[in-house]
């Protein structure tokens, strides 16, 4: 359904700001920060008609909706904490996970060809001479590692906390805008509202493919006698690449096909064989969680990841199903397509 608004001044002038907002997050590296404010405004706005079933007047609600803002922004942080710590203590120091990269390679090396099994390291100090010689050619990148984690740290943060003071502002139901800031909400609204789609309905699909490949990797295998090391972390790499549409599923398949490589070529084959059958699911699933909300086949997605990754990299990959659903809504709105 399009809206009735026609295409004023001030619609036009809200469309060029909001395209340009988009193009300065991706070109100023500020992409955690919008999503984050995202996240935690989506969150609130999802629990806002509980509390205001609760609290009929405006100063009671906003202290709820202030509180409940605290107490996401510290969740938030918590999980974040604990993703880091989860992962830490199930690598272990870099020797013992050097050592696990280098057993893996051994165990692979009678399953690949022999053009492919030359150039492997032999053993774990060629691994690490490996690392080291890559990382000398990339002393500048590696230097920066440390500042840029507490940039995005900030950035966080920041976002966390300005998500949550738009939600607040929201709450205090002063709605009474002039005609441009009207219509620059209504930019922010429909971001905010694909966001919610694409994020909610993406995690859902995540955590179905986390679970069922944690079946297969813990419970599956070890039945058939087969144990394959860093099953916590290639159940972690499956969440958190399932969290990207369409290409996060080739991550995962990779990382996992790879490690199964290191018992024996059947047990890859079947490892790939049933990362086919989820992601068969899988798509079945976006087609209904996704692909019905927004309209959008995969091939869509695909191409707009294509060329987001082409022109801002990595983050062009990651903001693409969500800026991709924000153009579509507005196009839609309008009646274009």
């Amino acid at each position: 359904m399009h809206t009735a608004n026609k295409l004023t001044a001030p619609v036009w002038a809200s469309y060029f700001f909001a395209m340009l907002a988009l193009w300065i997050v991706l070109k100023a590296g500020l992409l955690v920060a919008l999503f984050s404010g995202l996240l935690v405004y989506s969150l609130i706005h999802l629990l806002a008609p509980t509390i205001a079933a609760r609290f009929s007047n405006r100063q009671p609600r906003m202290i709820a909706v202030a509180l409940l803002s605290t107490v996401l922004i510290v969740a938030l942080t918590l999980a974040l904490w604990g993703a880091h710590a989860f992962l830490r203590s199930d690598t272990g120091n870099l020797h013992t996970l050097l050592q696990k990269l280098a057993d893996i390679i051994d165990a692979s090396r009678s399953q690949v060809p022999d053009w492919v099994s030359t150039n492997l390291p032999e053993d774990v100090a060629a691994l690490q001479e490996m690392i080291a010689h890559w990382l000398r050619e990339h002393a500048g990148e590696a230097k920066s590692l440390v500042p840029e984690a507490g940039h995005l740290i900030v950035h966080l943060l920041l976002g966390l906390i300005i998500g949550s003071m738009i939600a607040l502002r929201d709450a205090s139901g002063d709605s009474n805008h002039k005609p441009f800031a009207a219509a620059l909400h209504q930019r922010v609204a429909n971001l905010s509202q694909m966001f919610h789609k694409i994020v909610f309905a993406q995690v859902r699909i995540s955590l179905i493919n986390t679970v069922l490949t944690a079946i297969y990797l813990v419970l599956v295998l070890p039945l058939a006698g087969v144990h394959l090391p860093l099953t916590k972390s290639m159940i972690a790499i499956t969440f958190l690449a399932g969290l990207i549409p369409v290409v996060g599923n080739i991550i995962s398949n990779t990382v996992i096909v790879i490690v199964a490589l290191s018992h024996s070529l059947h047990v890859a084959a079947a490892s790939l064989a049933f990362m086919v059958v989820i992601h068969k699911m899988e798509y079945f699933l976006n087609a209904r969680i996704i692909g019905t909300q927004i309209n959008a086949r995969a091939w869509e997605l695909l191409i707009t990841m294509l060329v987001m990754e082409t022109l801002f990299g990595l983050p062009g990959v990651v903001a693409a199903p969500v800026f991709y659903a924000y153009g579509k809504k507005e196009l839609s709105d309008r009646g274009m397509v």
